[in-house]
């Protein structure tokens, strides 16, 4: 166990969301400037496993590269073995009664130095994910940001857990309901906001008072050894994590089943998504529990624009949440649905807008969108833009950009019919599908033709119509007169309905309840 922390909070200030550097000040570009000079100058440098403080290399191992020039090797890792995935599981299990024993006023605090942490390296991490995740700078701020929140609102609710509500006193007895942490979790983040909801699972299960074994992408795993770095410095001890870089296939399902895990938080594709779930669901010999599966699973989100709405307001909505980050985000809009009485004016609108896009390395502050993530990425992006060519009418885009890296240029394609593939399957990438509603009900009808159910929006000018949307639109996520995307820690929390996962909220006020257990203490008294 590291030292104990001296100060635990004992009051906190509200919960703020932290504020974005303004990159167009020239002071903070140069800062900026000065990071990517950094960060570039340990490129190729080679990083260990962590098992619960030990660190370790193998023979086998995973090079990440810099998706705008992939010639540039981001960081070398070691690929875990089935061996390093069991061992890390069970010494996480071993060290678990120990910081399960620290208080949460402790493990509050160093979950708050996290926080500090942070943003004191606040350029540097922005830098990161601009060179390993293809971020435009704008777009690694948020996710920067996001990361600080999720480490300064959690801190707040776990202090909330440690005071949790009273219950009901029977006369002779003192009744009370205290929160225990779970076990060992399994954290398995994506990699398109390989900092903000890696650090969001990662922090709310340790603050919670678990130990987790963290599985990053294998396209972004530099980032995931930064945030180790800062974990440690936080005051966490380094038995309470184990870092593990490899595929889902080497080590996912090892890790999932093994029967000492408590619990699996996850967010990804659908299809493994729902392969996790059916592991954790099978009970393994010397198994004592049924596994929590904590998942988002991704989305096609819709942004339905009525006849009667602002109507530029609507397309710089779609606009930006389509192409930001390169439609990479499970909350992305990729399908607008636009009443017929401006059917054709939203597109003639929409086209000029696509056009005036800036595509290229995202290490330059004058391009809106950078690369997609990897080559197969950029083949199945382009796969579905062929489909769509013949689903649909081509009004904007329709290939990949210049330049050696993973580029695609924002594509609309208009005329889709609902059961059309580019209408339903996800994408994940700069393709926006655009049909005709005859009416607004018609268009929520449209909207809720999805398997998913994550993020939404309407534009409207209509008070029925927006009151419509609240009980017929059937997503996690609702936005009105808004885009979809950009969901801020503590006042929209996070997650979706059906196969979008298990709207577990993050985020949100009951989110931490996913990695505890409540436990009823009655004492007859008197």
């Amino acid at each position: 166990m590291s030292a104990a922390i001296a100060n635990p909070p004992t009051q906190l200030a509200p919960f703020a969301n932290e504020p974005y550097t303004d990159f167009t000040k020239a002071e903070n570009a140069v800062r900026m400037r000065a990071a990517l000079e950094k960060v570039r100058s340990e490129f190729g440098r080679e990083y260990d496993l962590l098992i619960a403080g030990e660190r370790r290399r193998t023979n086998a191992k995973l090079e990440s590269v810099n998706p705008s020039k992939p010639s540039e090797v981001v960081g070398v890792h070691q690929k875990a073995s089935e061996d390093d995935a069991r061992e890390a599981v069970e010494r996480a299990f071993a060290y678990f009664p120990a910081w399960a024993a620290v208080s949460y006023g402790e493990r509050t605090a160093r979950l708050l130095r996290a926080s500090e942490i942070f943003r004191e390296r606040k350029y540097e991490f922005d830098a990161w994910l601009v060179l390993e995740a293809g971020k435009t700078w704008a777009e690694a701020e948020a996710d920067v940001s996001e990361a600080i929140d999720f480490c300064e609102y959690y801190a707040r609710q776990a202090m909330k857990l440690a005071k949790p509500e009273p219950i009901v006193q029977l006369p002779g007895e003192r009744d009370e309901m205290v929160y225990v942490p779970l076990g060992v979790g399994i954290v398995i983040p994506p990699w398109n906001f390989p900092l903000a909801i890696l650090v969001g699972m990662t922090t709310a299960a340790l603050v919670a008072g678990n130990t987790v074994v963290i599985k990053p992408s294998s396209d972004t795993p530099t980032i995931a050894a930064k945030f180790a770095e800062v974990l440690l410095d936080a005051g966490f001890p380094a038995e309470s994590f184990s870092l593990l870089v490899g595929s889902g296939a080497a080590i996912g399902d090892v890790l999932v089943s093994h029967p000492r895990t408590r619990f699996v938080s996850f967010t990804g594709s659908r299809d493994v998504g729902l392969h996790i779930n059916e592991l954790a669901a099978k009970t393994q010999k010397g198994q004592l529990w049924i596994k929590r599966v904590v998942a988002e699973m991704g989305g096609k989100d819709a942004i339905v624009v009525d006849g009667d709405c602002d109507l530029d307001q609507a397309v710089t909505g779609v606009l930006y949440s389509a192409f930001g980050y390169q439609g990479q985000k499970c909350s992305a809009c990729s399908r607008a649905i636009v009443d017929e009485a401006v059917y054709d004016e939203f597109l003639d609108k929409l086209k000029a807008k696509v056009e005036t896009l800036t595509l290229g390395p995202s290490d330059d502050l004058n391009n809106y969108m950078g690369p997609v993530i990897n080559a197969r990425a950029k083949k199945t992006i382009l796969d579905y833009i062929e489909t769509g060519k013949k689903e649909g009418r081509l009004i904007a885009g329709g290939g990949a950009g210049e330049g050696d890296g993973y580029f695609v240029k924002p594509t609309v394609i208009a005329d889709i019919d609902s059961k059309a593939r580019i209408f339903q399957e996800e994408i994940f990438g700069p393709v926006l599908a655009v049909t005709k509603s005859k009416n607004f009900e018609h268009a929520l009808q449209l909207a809720n033709d999805s398997e998913y159910g994550l993020t939404g929006a309407v534009y409207t000018n209509s008070r029925e119509k927006a009151e419509k949307a609240r009980q017929q639109f059937f997503v996690g996520n609702l936005y009105i007169n808004r885009k979809c995307t950009g969901a801020m820690v503590g006042a929209h929390p996070f997650g979706g309905f059906n196969m979008s996962g298990t709207d577990s909220k993050a985020g949100g006020p009951d989110y931490l309840l996913q990695f505890v257990q409540a436990k009823s203490i009655a004492e007859k008294i008197g």
